[in-house]
């Protein structure tokens, strides 16, 4: 069995995440208490009671995934499941690479909260949103976004989740323009994201910038584990790869159907999705249908999990 542990982004968040491995795992406890610290306020407090609405900014919403994916992935490793290869959505990529020893806890908190800072400006700078494109080939959505952009418009498909679904980033007249044409070459439907900002977009790129010498002044080491980037869906191996990557991520897209496949074509049939929720779960079903899939999010799921792969 080849086992792979992957992280979620954005989205996934809820009030409550992370509180009953906090009570029931001393090594999940650790890890919650080291982001607070790195981060200089109690990000497990907001994890486990919100509100909703300050959980649902991005400034704070970025913190609290990575705590509680590093929670998990913590938990894991002291019920002894321990993967060969990692990847992440979006911010999920951070816990990712803690994962593969490229930096530690708190060096990824520090990270994710200049990325969360540096991404809701850019998002404050360069208004635009998102939205899901249901039932249409990537490809033509890529087509359909590149038609528009050589007439003056900025929307891109940025995250690449599943067959069938991919959300496009831009601004919002942009992508209002892009809904029209995609409906007209078949979508099924488009539906608008509840974000704050374009992110994996052009519109993004204030953040890069702000991003790069940041990553570049913290210390990474090279990977101990593979891991596929999102930009790029090909594994990195070297700490200049990590910066590299993590410092286009912002702005460039998130390729997880492509990551899904290199992983599945390269012999990883089973997948923990460490961190709250199952989205990621639903999405690499849809990719590799074949997959075993779990979900760790609290301690019944951990239990699951563990029992799961000794069989």
């Amino acid at each position: 069995m080849k086992l792979a542990f992957v992280f979620p982004g954005q989205g996934s968040q809820a009030v409550g995440m992370g509180s009953e491995l906090f009570q029931r795992s001393d090594a999940a406890r650790a890890a919650f208490e080291i982001v607070d610290d790195a981060c200089g306020e109690a990000i497990s407090k907001l994890c486990f009671e919100g509100p909703e609405a300050i959980l649902r900014e991005t400034k704070n919403t970025q913190p609290c995934l990575f705590a509680t994916s590093v929670a998990v992935l913590a938990a894991c490793r002291e019920a002894g499941l321990v993967p060969s290869v990692v990847a992440g959505h979006s911010v999920g990529e951070y816990a990712a690479l803690v994962a593969a020893e490229a930096f530690d806890v708190a060096t990824g908190a520090k990270l994710v909260q200049q990325r969360a800072l540096a991404m809701a400006e850019a998002a404050r700078l360069h208004p635009g949103s998102m939205a899901a494109v249901l039932g249409l080939d990537a490809r033509v959505v890529k087509e359909i976004c590149d038609s528009l952009n050589s007439v003056g418009h900025v929307v891109v498909p940025a995250n690449d989740n599943c067959p069938g679904q991919v959300v496009i980033s831009g601004e919002a007249m942009s992508i209002a323009a892009a809904a029209i044409v995609l409906k007209e070459r078949g979508a099924k439907r488009i539906l608008p994201l509840e974000v704050s900002g374009a992110f994996h977009s052009p519109l993004m790129e204030f953040a890069a910038t702000v991003l790069r010498p940041v990553i570049a002044n913290f210390p990474i080491a090279d990977p101990k584990l593979l891991v596929v980037a999102n930009v790029t869906a090909d594994y990195e191996t070297t700490a200049e790869e990590v910066k590299a990557n993590l410092g286009a991520q912002v702005a460039g897209p998130v390729r997880w159907t492509e990551t899904i496949q290199r992983l599945w074509g390269d012999g990883y049939t089973h997948f923990v999705e460490c961190g709250n929720g199952k989205v990621l779960a639903g999405l690499i079903k849809r990719i590799a249908p074949e997959a075993v899939v779990f979900s760790v999010g609290d301690p019944t799921s951990l239990a699951v999990v563990s029992e799961g792969l000794r069989q």
